[in-house]
């Protein structure tokens, strides 16, 4: 039962305004005392809230008041507790990214959707990619390279190019931007538990930053990636619009 309800919105005025008239009709909860999380905004949005509230036990439900809602679900005001009460569960784990900056600060950072690397000056960025301590590729001279989960599979990663992987699959996919040498290569699929290590090559002529989900971290001499187990995200989905079908459906749109 979902007694209690959350709502949570993006600063838009769409999202505020559907916020407050779903909050006067179902009540509103605190985050931390909630049944469940409403979520109201884009899929930017839905990640900074599962982010937000990784800690707590309530699962998210998304509804789309954006522009781009691949994680949420279609915004009605009706019938919003029948909804909740049939809808399909979606369990994903986010992606820990360590990043050691060329003055030898580490930052920390977790990410549901990819964990990229981008150049950041006018040179390609020149990149040692090594697989659980051993080094896979001595050079990859590029824009950029990314490890994607499968939920994060259809978004930046798709868009370079790199493969859309089945929700329950226990894969992640590495993949390049612009890879200029090798030329246009296009990643490889790894173990989910793999741990994936870029280091930087020539950093003070060719600067290269990281990102998780956002949070981004400049002059990266080193970046690790691998799968976290111990936090488990819980998303709720319509019946029949769940992650997998979502996957299987951007593959023949």
């Amino acid at each position: 039962m979902f007694d209690k309800i959350a709502f949570v919105a993006s600063r838009s005025e769409i999202a505020q305004s559907a916020m407050s008239r779903l909050a006067q009709c179902y009540g509103q909860a605190q985050p931390e005392d909630a049944d469940v999380i409403v979520a109201l905004g884009g899929d930017g949005h839905m990640l900074h809230t599962l982010h937000a509230t990784e800690a707590l036990p309530a699962p998210v439900y998304g509804m789309n008041c954006g522009t781009i809602g691949f994680l949420m679900n279609e915004f009605h005001e009706h019938d919003l507790l029948a909804r909740l009460e049939a809808a399909e569960v979606e369990r994903i784990n986010p992606l820990s990214m360590v990043a050691t900056t060329t003055d030898g600060e580490t930052h920390k950072a977790l990410a549901i959707n990819e964990v990229s690397l981008l150049r950041a000056g006018p040179q390609a960025a020149k990149l040692r990619i090594s697989v659980d301590g051993r080094v896979r590729m001595e050079e990859l001279v590029c824009d950029g390279a990314m490890v994607a989960t499968p939920a994060g599979s259809t978004a930046y990663n798709y868009s370079a190019n790199g493969p859309i992987l089945p929700i329950g699959a226990d894969v992640l996919a590495l993949t390049a931007m612009a890879a200029f040498r090798p030329r246009r290569w296009r990643g490889a699929l790894l173990p989910k538990n793999a741990m994936v290590r870029f280091d930087v090559l020539e950093h003070e002529k060719r600067p290269v930053m990281s990102d998780a989900d956002g949070k981004s971290v400049r002059e990266v001499a080193s970046v690790t990636v691998q799968s976290e187990p111990t936090i488990s995200h819980t998303i709720l989905f319509d019946p029949g619009h769940g992650l997998e079908e979502r996957l299987i459906q951007e593959q023949f749109t």
